[in-house]
């Protein structure tokens, strides 16, 4: 589900692009293309999930950024005390995350994008609950360059709009100083599905450059400009991928990859702030952006965290959502539906470092994790 925004109106226009509906797959996985993994659930406070010994199966799909908490940390983790819960995780990205929770086929759907108001008020009883606080890093493969390039968002709008196409670019060597960069061939590579991670990338290319603010704007699918050279890739895992195959490449990943990508041999950048200093995508500048921004989370948690201001954020942060109907199908998964919930945004559950280190995210502010409490409390059957 794409849609086109209009940043100084927050969700000013919506134009959906066409994003086709794809069925969840519940079975063993590895998360690539949809696949699912299974487990069960618990409680926030250890007891059934169900609230019975009735079996209930909740169905999550989407964010192949929030995909390797869910899937890794938050489904085995949770399944020791609710066994009469099976829990279903799938990567399919964002956009298709959406879709399905708003058309009811899933329980949850995975979102790194928050709903615009005018899809919140079309579609009465869906909500926007944050889970958790991620980041997103700009990676490259560049042989023989070692450290962290400095880069901007003026600078990547220019490479995936084909005005900058050679890695030793004067733009480039004038931010990296002392690097010998190749006269090669810059590979621009770019998420091919709807994705949370394209609303978050292009946000900020929409907050450091004008022409694409006025062309390409910001969305979970855009149209990107066409170059001989971009790479279209499925996922997470799929623009890993792409990037570790084709040398003089770059692209945007969600952090919860940044392990696997480092050990493809990934270099990724210091993006630039608000502020004008390069910093990396670290725990302490990550939370110094939350800290900015925290006081501005409204009561349905639909709110952009990128390019925060203060000297010490970095750039690209947003939250994780599950996007959920108030009205579930009965009484028993809306119950399930609440403790699983309730359980994720605990820092004694879920959101604890335990889970959230692992995959680089961090817990919910102290003043924001009420606001999702008290939405995942209107959950009914």
């Amino acid at each position: 589900m794409g849609w086109l925004l209009n940043r100084t109106s927050k969700w000013a226009s919506v134009t959906v692009m066409g994003l086709a509906l794809t069925s969840l797959v519940v079975g063993c996985g590895t998360g690539n293309g949809g696949n699912a993994t299974n487990g069960s659930g618990t409680s926030a406070n250890g007891t059934s999930g169900g609230g019975s010994s009735q079996n209930v199966t909740l169905n999550e799909t989407g964010s192949s950024l929030l995909y390797p908490l869910f899937n890794n940390q938050w489904v085995q983790a949770y399944q020791h005390t609710a066994p009469n819960v099976r829990l279903n995780a799938a990567s399919t990205g964002s956009g298709t995350g959406i879709s399905q929770a708003v058309q009811g086929t899933v329980q949850i759907g995975a979102s790194d994008a928050y709903l615009p108001p005018s899809m919140l008020s079309s579609n009465q009883g869906v909500m926007n609950i944050p889970l958790a606080i991620s980041a997103q890093q700009v990676m490259y493969n560049l042989p023989g360059v070692t450290g962290h390039l400095k880069l901007t968002g003026d600078v990547l709008a220019k490479i995936y709009q084909g005005q900058i196409k050679y890695w030793d670019n004067s733009a480039l060597t004038a931010l990296n100083p002392g690097v010998k960069l190749p006269h090669q061939q810059i590979i621009p590579v770019h998420r091919s599905d709807g994705s949370g991670d394209t609303f978050l990338f292009t946000q900020f290319l929409t907050d450091t450059n004008a022409s694409w603010a006025n062309t390409v704007k910001y969305s979970t699918q855009v149209s990107w400009p066409s170059l001989s050279t971009g790479i279209g890739a499925n996922g997470n895992d799929g623009v890993v991928t792409t990037l570790a195959g084709n040398p003089y490449s770059l692209g945007y990943v969600g952090i919860s990859w940044l392990n696997k990508a480092e050990q493809k041999g990934l270099g990724y950048a210091a993006l630039q702030n608000k502020a004008g200093n390069f910093l990396l995508p670290e725990a302490v500048n990550i939370q110094a952006a939350v800290n900015e921004m925290v006081s501005q989370v409204p009561t349905n948690e639909a709110i952009s965290l990128i390019y925060a201001p203060g000297a010490k954020s970095y750039p690209i942060i947003n939250f994780e959502y599950a996007i959920v109907k108030q009205q579930q199908a009965d009484p028993a998964t809306a119950t399930a539906l609440k403790k699983f919930l309730t359980w994720a945004i605990s820092t004694s559950g879920g959101d604890s470092a335990q889970y959230m280190t692992p995959v680089h995210f961090l817990p919910l502010p102290t003043s924001v994790a009420p606001k999702s409490q008290a939405q995942i409390n209107q959950i009914t059957g």
